[in-house]
């Protein structure tokens, strides 16, 4: 799963996924569920930056979040989840940027949080999906979803609990998962090289979405 994740450098995002990040761009070393989060995804053909609520609200649910998380769509599930499967039917793809996330691992006394990045991508995208639900009487709210895998052996160590992770795309993966067919772009959906992973043990700073700043990924 990935409940926790960082967002840096505009210009890197700029060239690899060819948008334009905000000009209030701001590093964020520590994004939470609920909060707004850059996407991509496609606007008439055109990749657009947009900002969105993670967490999907399902269009069905008029703007209202409900009391199950969304923030992770489960592999297994989405072709058939009463949240997933009309934004899965529709194409309604994108990716969800990002540099690292953070796991936390079940260790004697409490839990270790572990940064884990990608050491051959500085930022990359996870893949999302994406819906929008309008409260009645207000405007539409556009939220996504990090879609998850089975944990790679590494990650199963890591995420010793549930044993799940992100799926993070390869940058070959990009324009299949945003514009191919879905079987295609369900076979994007696969464990990423654990010899291409960075990880190591972070302060529980990082525990408080409050706690912001490079420190965070600081290995201990």
């Amino acid at each position: 799963m990935c409940g926790r994740y960082i967002v840096l450098n505009s210009e890197a995002i700029q060239q690899l996924f060819s948008v334009l990040p905000p000009d209030d761009w701001q590093d964020r070393f520590n994004v939470a569920p609920s909060q707004d989060v850059p996407t991509v995804r496609l606007i008439e053909g055109q990749r657009v930056l947009t900002l969105m609520r993670w967490g999907l609200i399902p269009r069905f649910a008029q703007g209202v979040a409900g009391n199950f998380s969304t923030i992770n769509a489960r592999v297994e599930t989405i072709r058939t989840s009463a949240a997933y499967r009309e934004p899965w039917r529709k194409g309604q793809r994108c990716l969800v940027l990002a540099s690292a996330f953070y796991e936390w691992q079940e260790v004697p006394g409490g839990k270790q949080p572990h940064y884990i990045g990608c050491a051959d991508q500085e930022v990359f995208a996870f893949a999302g999906l994406w819906d929008g639900s309008t409260p009645s009487g207000g405007v539409p709210i556009l939220s996504c979803t990090i879609v998850t895998l089975p944990a790679s052996p590494l990650m199963a160590q890591i995420h010793n609990t549930r044993q799940r992770e992100p799926a993070i795309l390869r940058p070959e993966d990009h324009d299949i998962w945003l514009k191919g067919s879905s079987e295609a772009a369900f076979a994007c959906l696969r464990q990423y090289p654990d010899e291409l992973r960075s990880a190591w043990p972070v302060s529980t700073q990082v525990n408080s979405p409050k706690n912001q700043g490079p420190a965070l990924m600081a290995r201990l």
